[in-house]
């Protein structure tokens, strides 16, 4: 019985060493999409997109930085950890006010250790509208 007793307990230290040594699964940002193709927009429109994300490692996940290509499009990322199996949005605001087309990314870096990520909006703003009305100089 105490060989027992001494046999539980040095495997339950080898257990809770192993875990404690680094070997737990990390954290692994994983997306539902890494595009999106807004289409054809009319100037002036809401760029405002989402890319859903999970955690699907064993440690929680952090989100460290989060930047867009250019000023013209303006991410946003959650602050608070994404613990394992729970699921979170970044936001993209494209400025839908620059006409013609478009191709611009979102770089997310964390503590997933596969790397950064990068995401890609594209799409196409048309030309604002004039408000002035047609002159008609035909004399009628």
């Amino acid at each position: 019985m105490k060989k027992l007793l001494i046999l539980c307990f040095v495997s339950l230290f080898a257990v809770a060493g192993y875990a404690q040594s680094g070997n737990a699964k990390p954290a692994v940002l994983s997306f539902d999409k890494t595009e999106i193709d807004y289409g054809t927009l009319e100037n002036g429109a809401n760029g405002e997109r989402e890319f859903s994300f999970k955690n699907m490692g064993g440690e929680a996940l952090v989100i460290t930085t989060c930047r867009g290509s250019c000023g013209c499009t303006v991410p946003k990322c959650p602050t608070e950890p994404i613990m394992p199996g729970q699921s979170g949005v970044i936001k993209v605001n494209y400025d839908t006010k620059r006409t013609g087309a478009f191709t611009k990314t979102v770089t997310v870096e964390s503590n997933d250790p596969s790397g950064a990520k990068v995401l890609k909006i594209s799409g196409e703003i048309k030309a604002p509208a004039t408000d002035a009305a047609p002159v008609n100089n035909s004399g009628h």
